[in-house]
């Protein structure tokens, strides 16, 4: 087997869980795990978030949603958006919670439904992606209640800029009461209502209402730099490899393809088994540095589909050492969030680009 994979530290997402549910308390933690729980591995992170004291889970995707209840886990499983309306009679297969926001998924639950379903109406207060307008809303909180087999369980909303603008968060929230209050106002009974993601828990108490939604926050990653930096969070991944391959070069050579960098001096090359079909960027070739024995080394050339290739210098490296990618290694460390600044990304999409080829390890 290739000797490279992903640590994932259960400890950390269940301590992280636990961070969450007492910054919140009484709201209710729902533990967000779509995208295969952000690379981390959908079920054995949903066994531990749940174990640590979430009580619900939540999902994209139907497909994501029968995973969790094929491998036994029986807790709420929210829908966060429709399938297509021919997907209603899975998503009582399954026993879901599904989101809905448009006539004919009401139309099309209502008409499967044999005792009453729960449903989530969503409504959109300015992410402008998915969810009902207002003046829905009451149009459609009447529909469900009005519908034998569904049961209306809860309003919500999502934030889109909940780390980085609060004004326009609070804006959001603001809608949000208003739509409350409409409905209140034409006596349509409201049992639940949630709008904060991690951000949105983290730095608006007035948004926790009955439920959060962490996502990010699961993983032990922030949702900005200056969001959470005082929970010591932990992060649950760590990339890892092993050198596989050590040779002599001369100052000048230009290892890997495209001969794209000469090497600065004498000195070896250690050739290490992960490249860009992992989800290693190309980008990164030019800036990111891996650990081996708790120093830094800088990549020696273009990244490649199955190696990079490492400038290890004249430093005692041998055979079989271990590389982190990303991750702590002794006293040193590269953070998810130092690919994402070379990159110019969100270390939301680092972690869900580590692919399905690197296995992952799981640490109780």
């Amino acid at each position: 087997m290739r000797p490279t994979w992903v640590d994932i530290d259960l400890e950390a997402v269940s301590y992280n869980i636990s961070v969450m549910r007492d910054l919140v308390s009484p709201a209710a933690v729902c533990a967000v795990v779509k995208a295969d729980a952000y690379g981390h591995g959908d079920v054995p992170v949903a066994e531990a978030a749940l174990n640590a004291g979430a009580t619900w889970l939540a999902v994209a995707l139907l497909s994501e949603a029968a995973r969790l209840r094929e491998a036994g886990i029986d807790a709420p499983i929210l829908l966060l958006s429709e399938p297509p309306v021919g997907s209603a009679p899975a998503i009582l297969q399954w026993d879901l919670v599904p989101t809905v926001y448009s006539r004919p998924m009401i139309e099309a639950l209502a008409a499967v439904a044999t005792t009453p379903v729960p449903v989530h109406l969503k409504v959109d207060t300015g992410m402008h992606r998915l969810g009902s307008s207002a003046d829905d809303a009451i149009e459609f909180a009447h529909l469900i209640s009005e519908s034998p087999g569904l049961d209306l369980a809860a309003i919500w909303t999502h934030f889109a800029v909940a780390d980085e603008d609060a004004e326009f968060t609070r804006l959001q929230i603001q809608s949000f009461e208003k739509i409350l209050a409409s409905l209140r106002s034409a006596k349509i009974d409201v049992p639940m209502a949630h709008a904060a993601n991690t951000a949105g828990a983290i730095g608006f108490p007035e948004a926790r209402y009955d439920m959060v939604r962490v996502g990010i926050g699961t993983y032990g990653l922030q949702p900005a730099s200056s969001v959470g930096a005082d929970l010591g969070l932990r992060p649950a991944m760590k990339v890892v490899s092993e050198v596989a391959h050590i040779r002599d070069h001369p100052a000048g050579s230009r290892p890997s393809y495209g001969r794209r960098r000469p090497l600065p001096a004498d000195g070896r090359v250690a050739s290490v088994p992960i490249g860009y079909a992992d989800g290693l960027p190309r980008p990164l070739s030019s800036v990111a540095e891996v650990l081996i024995r708790g120093k830094r080394y800088p990549l020696a050339g273009t990244i490649t589909m199955d190696y990079i290739v490492v400038d290890i210098g004249n430093d005692t490296i041998e055979i079989g050492d271990e590389v982190v990618l990303i991750g702590r290694q002794g006293e040193e460390e590269v953070a998810v969030e130092e690919w994402a600044d070379h990159l110019g990304t969100i270390n939301y999409e680092i972690v869900c680009q580590i692919g399905p080829r690197m296995p992952r390890r799981y640490r109780p």
